[in-house]
């Protein structure tokens, strides 16, 4: 697969009929839940789910997605999605490479990149990492 980094972390879709808008193809709304997904089970997979961001009080937050749709997918496409972490400040932000890859015909559907603020939960607002961050997000940390 002609991923743009190496050692990706990935997870396998499948576009469904409620995936599909309008003018026949995959909505770009449910690309981004689709990084959701992908961010989470990467994240999951780290050591760092949702039981574990509620004990610590700290969760990593969107606050900007940057999007590029480089083509359609279509029902019943079976897609690879892969996430990289390409940056990091270890204090508060943090930085996710997106590819969505079609197999079928090696087409990249989409590229995109995310920013996450370090929060904590109970007040909302933009709070220092945790240790336990930095020990499960830095060795996924690769060059982007």
């Amino acid at each position: 697969m002609g991923w743009d980094l190496a050692t990706p972390f990935i997870i396998d879709l499948q576009v469904a009929p409620e995936d599909i808008d309008g003018l026949g193809h995959a909505n770009n709304a449910v690309y981004v839940s689709w990084l959701e997904r992908c961010a989470w089970r990467h994240s999951q997979r780290l050591g760092l789910d949702l039981t574990e961001y509620r004990r610590l009080d700290r969760a990593m937050a969107v606050v900007r997605h940057e999007i590029d749709y480089l083509a359609a997918g279509y029902e019943a496409d079976e897609l690879q999605l892969a996430t990289w972490i390409v940056d990091w400040d270890q204090r508060l932000k943090m930085t996710r490479r997106f590819q969505l890859v079609r197999p079928r015909d090696g087409a990249t559907l989409l590229r995109a990149q995310t920013t996450f603020v370090c929060i904590e939960l109970s007040s909302g607002k933009p709070k220092r990492m945790p240790a336990e961050f930095i020990e499960g997000y830095g060795p996924a940390l690769t060059g982007g």
